[in-house]
């Protein structure tokens, strides 16, 4: 087990495969951004099979893919494929925006990829071409049916609520979800970058309290997944809603999990600089021993809790160069 010095067991890793993305999120990355990774530097799958294997010794027991948009790194199902086969791995996943689902759907499944989460922000057409920077409802929705279909399960829409933008939109789908047995979880906008303090922060207190007058909702009784959401249901259990509020009630005293950038840098927090290199070890002949005791080392660096609400301005860098 991997414990910070916090007592927190570090046992989830998000895992990105590219920073690059076929959508410009508002919220996520600049557009007209070029700065990214060379792919030259991205770890091989050789090299991200050899470190997370040493990872899921030590404990880790949930992987998540992610980018960027993980579906443009070519082949992205053989990498899944080798992971899913690591002894004691118990939950492979991935995060997506949809809009390349539909081709890599059943490779995906078949390479033990069990459950997604989809990021759909709006059910309108223009309020997502605004968000997004290109017309992309129809494949998103095109995409995500192809993953019900494929057997994903759960399927999880996540939804960045923001003041003035989508938040009229909420309820559409919310009911959109329970017809369709999607898991919707509506998250709080970080201040992560410039486009993160763009965003226009909607605390969901307030729209906790709507959902659950007009939906009946009550208290999940079951943990859903080992994330951060903080879930109710429908009266007869069918569907679920999740909220994730690191901004107006954060959960950083049962923070589980590091992210792992394209290039091999582990980093510690969302909302702090900590970070650990592991490219450059896994490139200069490190041995396992070596690349465990640096795991171990990288560990303790996780700080107690991020500063996004005294000191929005510190994070530069952005959600898709940091994984997700």
């Amino acid at each position: 087990m991997l414990l910070d010095r916090f007592g927190r067991s570090i046992d989830y890793i998000r895992l990105s495969v590219t920073d690059r993305c076929d959508l410009r999120c508002s919220y996520c990355m600049p557009k007209g951004f070029r700065g990214y990774q060379e792919p030259k530097d991205w770890l091989t799958f050789g090299e991200i099979e050899r470190l997370l294997g040493i990872f899921v010794r030590l404990g880790t027991r949930r992987v998540r893919l992610t980018g960027g948009e993980p579906l443009l790194r070519r082949n992205l199902p053989q990498l899944a494929a080798r992971l899913s086969a690591l002894p004691g791995l118990q939950d492979l996943s991935l995060s997506t925006n949809a809009t390349q689902l539909g081709r890599h759907a059943v490779a995906l499944r078949a390479a033990g990829v069990s459950r997604i989460n989809v990021s759909l922000d709006s059910l309108d057409r223009a309020c997502m071409e605004s968000i997004t920077g290109r017309d992309s409802l129809q494949a998103i929705l095109d995409g995500l049916m192809a993953g019900k279909a494929a057997g994903f399960a759960p399927i999880k829409i996540n939804m960045v609520a923001m003041r003035g933008i989508n938040e009229e939109q909420i309820e559409a789908m919310a009911a959109f979800c329970i017809e369709q047995h999607f898991m919707l979880r509506l998250i709080e906008a970080m201040p992560m970058g410039s486009t993160g303090r763009n965003a226009q922060y909607m605390p969901l207190g307030a729209v906790r309290e709507r959902l659950t007058q007009k939906f009946g909702l009550v208290p999940q009784a079951q943990e859903l997944g080992g994330g951060p959401a903080r879930y109710l249901s429908t009266a007869d259990g069918q569907a679920s809603i999740g909220f994730i509020t690191p901004m107006s009630q954060h959960f950083c005293a049962t923070c589980n999990r590091v992210r792992l950038s394209v290039d091999g840098t582990l980093y510690l927090c969302l909302g702090q600089e900590e970070q650990f290199a592991f490219g450059p070890m896994l490139r200069g002949g490190a041995s396992d021993a070596e690349l465990e005791a640096a795991i171990r080392a990288a560990i303790e660096l996780k700080p107690r809790q991020h500063d996004f609400n005294t000191r929005p301005e510190k994070i530069v860098r952005f959600m898709a160069q940091t994984g997700g």
